[in-house]
């Protein structure tokens, strides 16, 4: 058996290279696994900043200098910021309010709907069963209020985060998109001068996770944006929230478009129960997702997203599990660096074999 062991890291751990590579990205893992709270801005700046990469190239390919193509992304990154702040932002915080109030109603008439179960349906639902269902609803009611109380108690504490967010997240993205030359320089002059496997991981990685990220934002914005036009045109109340809700549940593959049609049910039921305008909001939002899924998703991600669904299921919940909400918008891009990194791995041990030879 140790003979086996020892085979096997000879194979895969012989070369220097190798094990610089399995150092650094060792490092960064438990980097973000320990600080990922406190670097949360830079790496909001971070995924900005490679938002605003494509533009800024088309700047300079335009004539501009780097500078005057750096300062003008950047008032078009804040109008943008502003517009989400002062104008989005507000309306649908209103609507969450509104939900929120409306929650308890909800659940009210659910517990009626509950209580004519055991009527229609003797044998399958008992009485004691729909107590129970009840009793778990109304814990939920109440959880849900002290939640809103902790949450305005806590108000002040949100509110200073999300200006550190609005001062230092704009600074953060003018210097990484002004300097980013110089901040790769300094970065790699930390590296070994032999690096040629890392090279040829980050070469493939730099320019998928570049993609991936424009390309999510992008998907997040028309799914968001159509959802939004076609719930206006159904009447459906809460049209904002649940729009930004079916927009980033694209960020989770399969599992967020399947979460989010709860609470669209929900909402369309209680507001009109069982009818037309019921079926019509769900086969208008099932035709959004296989739009998605089917048309969009292979238009942004052709070349990107190369993996198995179960591949990508299990990135999300290993890497969302690991770094909440980072891990699971990078679940992608990192399953791709591993996948890279298996692939390039070999190819560069024997490519040093061969050498050495």
């Amino acid at each position: 058996m140790l003979k086996v062991v020892k085979g096997w890291i000879d194979r895969y751990f012989s070369d220097e290279e190798a094990l610089g590579l399995l150092f650094i990205l060792i490092t960064l893992m438990l980097v973000i696994m320990l600080l990922g709270n406190v670097l949360a801005p830079f790496l909001t700046a971070l995924v900005i900043a490679y938002l605003l990469q494509g533009t800024m190239n088309y700047c300079k390919a335009r004539g501009l200098s780097h500078l005057t193509a750096t300062i003008a992304v950047f008032l078009l990154f804040m109008a943008v910021m502003l517009t989400l702040l002062l104008i989005i932002l507000p309306a649908t915080w209103n609507q969450l309010i509104q939900f929120i109030s409306e929650v308890p109603r909800m659940a009210s008439k659910g517990q009626e709907l509950l209580l004519l179960l055991p009527e229609r349906y003797p044998e399958l639902v008992s009485v004691e069963q729909v107590k129970e269902w009840t009793k778990q609803v109304g814990d939920e009611v109440a959880s849900l209020g002290q939640l809103a109380v902790s949450f305005s108690l806590t108000g002040i504490t949100g509110l200073m985060a999300v200006l550190i967010y609005c001062v230092l997240v704009p600074i953060l993205v003018f210097f990484l998109l002004k300097d980013s030359t110089q901040i790769l320089t300094w970065i790699t002059g930390f590296l070994p001068a032999k690096r040629s496997l890392l090279k040829n991981v980050w070469s493939e990685m730099d320019e998928q996770i570049a993609n991936y990220i424009r390309g999510k934002a992008l998907e997040i914005v028309i799914v968001g944006g159509v959802t939004y036009i076609a719930f206006v045109i159904l009447g459906l109340n809460y049209a904002a929230l649940l729009a930004i809700a079916v927009g980033f549940s694209v960020l989770v593959p399969y599992i967020g478009a399947a979460v989010v049609t709860i609470p669209i049910a929900l909402v369309a039921y209680f507001q009109w129960g069982i009818g037309d305008e019921f079926t019509w909001v769900l086969v208008v939002y099932a035709i959004i997702q296989a739009l998605d899924g089917n048309v969009l998703v292979p238009l942004l991600f052709s070349e990107v997203v190369n993996l198995h669904p179960v591949a990508i299921i299990v990135a999300v919940l290993v890497f969302g599990g690991l770094w909440g909400f980072w891990g699971v918008f990078f679940a992608i891009p990192l399953a791709t660096l591993f996948k890279a990194v298996l692939r390039a791995w070999p190819v560069a041990l024997s490519a040093g074999t061969e050498e050495a030879q």
